[in-house]
């Protein structure tokens, strides 16, 4: 019976989120099991560029450590934040939402030829927790029972937590940078003045992943029910219902 409902959770889970939490999952029993070694797939410019080491631009995001709390809480913020934004706002746009993939996996790359970084999985995760909580400001959170806060500043608290355990800032900074870039050129500056839309997701990756003509549209300014509603220890507010 567990077996079964895990398979249709599993099921429901939008494509591009089935797809990366499922590669992140299997990268790390692998190298569990010594089927491979972190050193055959951390981010190295070297082996990437002149020895062609190409895969190692993906399995560079797909390892979040040895199985333990910061794996288990990296997954955690990457399923649920990278599953809402799929089923949110990027709901029937897979192909928007993959494209946003790539343009965040570009960057940090390039950022990430100018820092000493190995792993790009947990600036990534970040990068996801900054869209969606600018996308839904409205939405009211708890962080472990600490503090509520309202969802833009999730992202700031996620780095002072890395403070506090003695952990590098520049991983949050980098996913922030890159969160907030994407934000600007794809929600902010189309709706000013004299804007217009700078990210254009190809046609070729429309084709492949939204085959069916597209009925959903994103409005850039979310109201005030602050989009889809499972944020982290999200708070009800007066007249939800709940």
């Amino acid at each position: 019976m567990a077996a079964q409902t895990f398979q249709q959770e599993y099921m429901q889970m939008p494509p591009v989120t089935r797809a990366f939490t499922t590669a992140c999952v299997l990268t790390t029993l692998a190298v569990q099991l010594d089927l491979i070694n972190p050193f055959q797939i951390y981010f190295n410019p070297e082996l990437i560029f002149r020895h062609y080491q190409i895969w190692r631009l993906v399995t560079s995001f797909l390892y979040f450590g040895p199985i333990g709390f910061n794996f288990l809480f990296n997954m955690i913020f990457a399923y649920r934040y990278c599953r809402m934004l799929e089923e949110g706002s990027f709901r029937g746009r897979t192909a928007d939402f993959f494209f946003m993939f790539l343009f965040g996996g570009f960057f940090m790359v390039i950022m990430a030829l100018f820092v000493n970084l190995v792993f790009l999985g947990s600036a990534f995760t970040i990068m996801l927790v900054y869209v969606w909580s600018r996308r839904n400001p409205y939405v009211r959170l708890n962080f472990f029972g600490l503090m509520n806060f309202q969802a833009p500043f999730l992202p700031w608290v996620l780095l002072g937590f890395s403070l506090l355990l003695g952990n590098s800032v520049i991983i949050d900074l980098m996913g922030i940078a890159i969160g907030h870039v994407y934000f600007f050129l794809e929600d902010v500056f189309p709706q000013q003045q004299g804007g217009f839309k700078v990210l254009k997701t190809p046609t070729f990756l429309k084709l492949l992943l939204d085959p069916t003509p597209n009925r959903e549209d994103y409005n850039p300014l979310p109201d005030e029910t602050g989009g889809f509603n499972r944020g982290l220890g999200q708070q009800p507010r007066p007249g939800d219902g709940q």
